[in-house]
């Protein structure tokens, strides 16, 4: 996948759009890993001003329980990078700005910071459409670049497939 094109091949980005178009829904992201890269896909779409309500970019645990509401506890017991806190992340992006669905990425792009049990391209991804949450964990072994766009690649077509 390809962002920041300057054609109008992007096709993820404007499926996901006119779903969300066609279902009178908004979409917000809470972002670390990626860093704001969803919400630049999704703004990549003409028509993303009419659904895309706001984008968090909660890198520190302390934006992830102050701006989405992450529990304090999940943080403690799962850690960022986990099904858990994707799925908390999805649901309070969605809460915090009102909007039908959530979308979240956590994970560990590299090169470094990662460990045995949460490696180097472990990423966790969530969608919450109306309260519905799924959560999906990845595993991709690019560079941190190639990680985070990945990232954002299977958050669209997580999207797609839950707006479908």
């Amino acid at each position: 996948m390809e962002l920041f094109q300057t054609n109008s091949k992007c096709e993820l980005e404007e499926q996901v759009v006119r779903l969300l178009q066609k279902n009178k829904m908004t979409v917000s992201t809470a972002e670390s890993c990626t860093g704001g890269l969803i919400a630049g896909a999704i703004v990549n779409a003409a028509g993303a001003s009419e659904v895309l309500n706001e984008s968090y970019i909660t890198y520190a645990n302390e934006a992830k329980e102050r701006l989405v509401g992450v529990r304090h506890e999940t943080l403690e017991k799962y850690g960022a990078v986990s099904e858990e806190t994707a799925q908390e992340m999805a649901l309070g992006a969605a809460a915090a700005s009102g909007s039908n669905v959530g979308l979240s990425s956590t994970g560990i792009a590299g090169p470094g910071g990662g460990t045995k049990e949460k490696p180097v391209g472990l990423v966790y991804i969530g969608c919450s459409v109306n309260g519905e949450v799924q959560v999906r964990e990845l595993h991709f072994h690019g560079n941190r670049m190639e990680n985070r766009l990945h990232t954002v690649e299977a958050v669209l077509k997580l999207a797609a497939e839950m707006l479908t």
